[in-house]
């Protein structure tokens, strides 16, 4: 499904619980060799904040298509997240 994703477009996920859910792709972003999309929810649940992003990495399953999986590392995570942020504030000043 990720293979050639592009900014705004609309991709539907499968969470844990087998819910299909529609994610704007409002970023990709490139950092240390791997590559990330960060993505907004197009729906917001009542339990959750309107516009809260959400980033996945983008790997190979073992047909050799890109898949987008959760990031477990915390460290990971919020080195990601601090780039986009900054990325974001650069593009706003």
């Amino acid at each position: 499904m990720p293979e050639d994703l592009e900014l705004e477009e609309i991709i539907t996920l499968v969470d844990e619980e087998g819910q299909e859910r529609d994610f704007e792709v409002i970023d990709i972003l490139h950092l240390e060799g791997k590559k990330y999309a960060v993505l907004l929810p197009v729906e917001v649940g009542e339990d959750e904040e309107e516009g809260e992003a959400i980033i996945l990495r983008f790997e190979r399953d073992e047909d050799g298509s890109e898949i987008l999986v959760d990031i477990e590392d915390d460290e990971e995570w919020e080195k990601v997240a601090d780039y986009w942020e900054e990325m974001a504030s650069q593009e706003d000043a």
